[in-house]
């Protein structure tokens, strides 16, 4: 089904548990404009609490993924432009990316430049079509790849991160695929099942348990060891007597499918 009308900057789809969010300007390689932006988080956050929802899929529509910034107001210095309302715009849209409790799949189905790279670097899983190119292209307009470095750099191995974001080069998926910033590249006529197969594995696995390993994995760089283990501790107590847990581990032992996995 379909929840916004085909007008609207950004939309949403729902079907099987998997919310599709779809930044959909073509005509303006999708940047990124206040609208847009509002929408996309207003997406982000229904999902977030939506319990129907497992798996969210980021994607566009056209040639290109994201094109960053709608830098026409910013230039003109239009009130809500990029530089007086966007910013925090961004920050919103990604934080709300960084903190939603299901896992987010993008599917980059198209070219990637400056504030793009952000969106990309805040999925948990990110596939590219092999003919997609990405460029940190801020540096070549006079500005710095700002608030996307906060979830750009701890992605990205740090000799890449320093050569992309300082030359602005253009690059191939494979280059950033081994930078760290994606997790795989798939040929453009297999994207489509190269997300499902995340889908499906992803799937597979407790509602509960998921929401529980994206906490692991945004809280744990931030604790030091003893601290960890205090908390990773509770948690494993906690989640052992859990009714989905027990569940998982009842049709483990018998040989028999989890109650929350699709029927084929």
């Amino acid at each position: 089904m379909s929840d916004a009308p085909a007008t609207d900057a950004v939309l949403l789809e729902v079907s099987g548990g998997v919310a599709t969010i779809t930044l959909n300007r073509p005509d303006a390689r999708n940047r990124l404009d206040g609208e847009g932006m509002a929408q996309l988080t207003a997406h982000l956050r229904s999902t977030a609490v939506d319990p129907a929802i497992r798996i969210v899929v980021l994607t566009g529509t056209g040639s290109t993924f994201c094109a960053g910034a709608d830098l026409a107001g910013a230039v003109a210095a239009e009130e809500g432009g990029f530089a007086t309302g966007g910013t925090q715009a961004l920050v919103d849209a990604l934080t709300s990316m960084l903190d939603h409790p299901k896992p987010i799949i993008g599917r980059i189905q198209g070219h990637v430049a400056g504030g793009g790279n952000g969106l990309v670097a805040a999925c948990d899983i990110a596939v590219a079509t092999a003919s997609a190119r990405f460029a940190f292209s801020e540096v070549r307009l006079g500005l710095a790849p700002a608030i996307i470095a906060t979830v750009c750099i701890p992605r990205m191995n740090p000799r890449d991160a320093a050569e992309l974001l300082l030359t602005g080069e253009r690059v191939s998926a494979d280059r950033v695929l081994r930078s760290g910033l994606i997790t795989a590249v798939a040929e453009d006529d297999a994207l489509d099942a190269s997300v499902d197969s995340y889908v499906q594995a992803l799937l597979a696995g407790g509602p509960q348990a998921l929401i529980e390993t994206k906490d692991l994995l945004r809280r744990i760089p931030t604790m030091s060891r003893d601290e960890a283990f205090v908390w990773t501790a509770q948690m494993s107590a906690r989640l052992f007597t859990s009714e989905e847990a027990r569940a998982g581990m009842t049709a483990f032992l018998s040989k028999t499918t989890a109650p929350w996995v699709p029927a084929d």
